[in-house]
């Protein structure tokens, strides 16, 4: 079964109607830090499953105790991580990597461990690109499609 997974991160308080249009049909929603915002976490959930991370600007009594520093989570026969910061990650414990922080995005293959990583950038504040999130199609256990979305 073909599962979506939208990946944002460094939202910031602001989710567009652009990110919003984008999210629709999402199956799981990824974030990795820096939303800042309770309100724009229940509008993410009520879209999709979120699966979160704190980031800098965050604090843990706004989401609950299971939104921590590290997200660990098994989804579509993969292990994900999903950290703020890119040097927190243990890319031999996971299969799919998500991290923020930047702003900048990128999809990339470890060279050594072959896990998939990607920063989706940011739609609300982005640098040295345009407004982005991410997206991971995965299909009986294997990543089928890893992209980056340029906003408008």
């Amino acid at each position: 079964m073909l599962t979506r997974y939208d990946i944002v991160s460094d939202t910031h308080g602001y989710l567009s109607p652009e990110l919003l249009a984008e999210l629709a049909g999402a199956d799981v929603i990824v974030h990795a830090g820096d939303i800042c915002s309770p309100s724009d976490y229940l509008t993410l959930c009520g879209i999709a499953r979120v699966q979160m991370c704190l980031g800098n600007n965050d604090w843990s009594h706004d989401y609950g105790p299971a939104v921590k520093g590290r997200k660990i989570f098994y989804g579509s026969g993969l292990k994900w991580q999903v950290t703020h910061y890119r040097q927190h990650l243990n890319l031999t414990m996971c299969d799919v990597a998500i991290c923020g922080h930047t702003h900048t995005p990128f999809v990339e293959r470890d060279e050594w461990t072959h896990t998939l990583v990607m920063n989706p950038g940011s739609p609300t504040y982005p640098r040295r690109s345009r407004p982005s999130m991410g997206r991971i199609l995965v299909d009986d256990g294997k990543v089928v499609e890893a992209k980056i979305i340029t906003l408008a």
